[in-house]
């Protein structure tokens, strides 16, 4: 990848074609052409959107559970933030531990179940959400803006289609 973030179509179908003569398989280039180069966006993908959240004191992972907590009313278990987030319980320890050092989300116990907690969205936390949304939707508009609207609504149902498949990489 150059340093402007532009592709330059690394690796090409006759490389995966060469590769994949190489091992005597007869899959398709092309399909694990597609599978490469979506596993390497993910991953560039992944690093720029660390250096996005880091502006805001963030991780992304910290943005998606303050993000999942507004969206649900402020107030969330423990329990249901790792499975909408789709991390494990101490992934989300971890991160309400941190954001609760920093205000931005606090502990309390649960009214409907007096021996659990929940974790709450304080004033603070709403209050960053707030103040970086304008330039945050704004950077991941830009991210697209090369794409019309027919063509998100492809990439959308494409992706979607994809997602539904990444179940063969960790499948036994």
């Amino acid at each position: 990848m150059a340093v402007d973030g532009t592709d330059h179509d690394s690796p090409t179908l006759d490389q995966a074609r060469r590769q994949l003569e190489h091992y005597g398989l007869g899959s398709d280039p092309q399909a694990v052409l597609v599978a490469v180069r979506l596993i390497s966006a993910g991953a560039r993908l992944g690093r720029a959107t660390e250096v996005h959240f880091a502006r805001y004191g963030l991780s992304t992972g910290r943005y998606r559970l303050l993000a999942d907590l507004e969206d649900h009313d402020g107030e969330k278990s423990p329990s249901r933030l790792a499975a909408d987030l789709g991390v494990s319980r101490a992934t989300v320890t971890g991160l309400v531990d941190g954001l609760e050092q920093e205000g931005l989300v606090a502990r309390r116990p649960s009214a409907e179940d007096g021996r659990g907690a929940v974790v709450v969205l304080t004033a603070r936390g709403a209050q960053r959400l707030r103040d970086m949304a304008p330039e945050h939707f704004a950077r991941l508009e830009e991210m697209v803006d090369e794409l019309t609207v027919d063509e998100r609504a492809v990439f959308l149902d494409l992706l979607s289609r994809v997602v539904r498949g990444i179940g063969a990489l960790t499948a036994e």
